[in-house]
């Protein structure tokens, strides 16, 4: 009698949750991805060893998020989405990825947290063809990667180089679509200054994102314009009271016609680096998504970034050139890089599929910018490249 009584209790307090949680939506995305990267010559000639690799890139995600509809058409909505790594190697907290609450109606939506900036999907109208991440990702050399960045934590670990951002403590505005246009702009806070003002002596530095996009699309074109301002993301050396900033442009364009979708992106960016001083790089993408025939799929995308312009002595991160060699104040050739891939796709469904690809990157001769995924570093000039397995499911 007893046990049954627990029974009925246990059952009551389940339920109960099980209620109030009716109007949350849960949902998510599983990936694994296992390699093997050949990662060149080491800096200084030495020969490295062929790696194997095993990841969990391309948005492996669990989310929750709800609505509440209010009174004049008016709605409050939140969404907490966190990286699950099925690795059980990265160990990260709640609200990790795209995660806000806000208001959205006839105004618009207005939101706040983490979220991809207008920037990054200005981009990802063009990105095709390729993962983003991990050893089959692209990102690195045109976007000075894809991901997490928290320009409000630290002016040492804002993610200089990266203009594909999930960035921390945004205020987000998105404008209503009117026939396939919509607005979209963000800036996050300033939170780093208190921690940054003795630091860095003379400045109280607060580095900080600005990001404005337009995107439109109707059918088959997808098109995305960014701007993007990293306000005092670097401070002049040894001791300046003028901090560093840094600016992009960005576009992406896609188009689909029948069985083939093909995108393009270009992105110039422009780094302050000293007094007097700037750094600036183009890149251009080329991607192709192909369904062949059923679940039978071809993906393919270029990268090439050009030789770094402007009189910097120094380079900025991955994207920059790496100490970009400057003769009589101008620059040298030979400091860009280009990066192919290419994988065959099998969908199972919509929800399930698997990949095998390969992916080969090259550095000019007076550069080592550029490498795959998460290798090791290479010399000037090194080339490397990978083969790669890749599942994702999606709930």
């Amino acid at each position: 009698m007893h046990k049954k009584l627990m029974a009925v209790a246990v059952a009551g307090a389940l339920a109960a949750p099980a209620v109030a949680l009716a109007q949350v939506q849960i949902y998510g995305q599983m990936t694994y991805e296992y390699g093997i990267a050949s990662q060149g010559n080491a800096p200084g000639g030495a020969a490295r060893p062929s790696v194997d690799y095993a990841d969990t890139p391309g948005g492996i995600a669990i989310g929750f998020r709800g609505e509440e509809k209010l009174a004049g058409g008016m709605s409050a909505w939140f969404q907490c989405e966190s990286s699950a790594d099925i690795r059980g190697m990265d160990q990260t907290g709640f609200c990790t990825r795209n995660s806000a609450v806000g208001f959205k109606g006839g105004f618009g939506n207005i939101h706040f947290g983490r979220w991809d900036t207008p920037m990054k999907r200005a981009l990802n109208a063009g990105s095709v063809g390729a993962e983003e991440t991990g050893l089959l990702g692209m990102s690195f050399l045109p976007f000075g990667g894809s991901g997490g960045a928290d320009a409000t934590n630290s002016a040492d670990t804002v993610q200089r180089q990266r203009w594909k951002r999930r960035e921390a403590g945004l205020t987000y505005y998105e404008s209503p679509t009117f026939s396939g246009f919509q607005v979209l702009g963000a800036f996050s806070s300033g939170n780093a200054a208190a921690d940054n003002a003795v630091v860095d002596t003379a400045v109280n530095q607060k580095p900080r994102v600005l990001s404005l996009a337009a995107t439109w699309g109707t059918g088959p074109l997808q098109i995305g314009l960014g701007y993007e301002v990293h306000q005092q993301f670097g401070f002049y050396a040894p001791v300046s009271t003028v901090d560093a900033d840094d600016t992009a442009f960005g576009l992406g364009v896609s188009y689909t016609f029948g069985p083939i979708k093909l995108g393009l992106t270009y992105l110039d960016s422009e780094y302050e680096t000293n007094p007097g001083q700037t750094l600036k790089k183009k890149t251009t993408t080329v991607g192709l998504d192909w369904k062949i025939s059923g679940p039978h799929n071809l993906e393919a995308q270029y990268a090439m970034a050009d030789d770094v312009s402007g009189n910097s002595t120094v380079g900025i991160g991955g994207n920059g050139g790496s100490a970009a060699p400057v003769q009589g104040g101008v620059n040298v050739s030979d400091t860009g890089g280009t990066a192919m891939s290419i994988a065959y796709r099998y969908d199972f469904s919509k929800r399930t599929s698997i990949k095998l690809g390969y992916v080969s990157v090259s550095n000019d001769d007076n550069t080592s910018a550029y490498r795959i995924g998460n290798t090791a570093s290479v010399a000037n000039g090194e080339n490397s490249s990978a083969y790669a397995f890749h599942i994702r499911h999606r709930f």
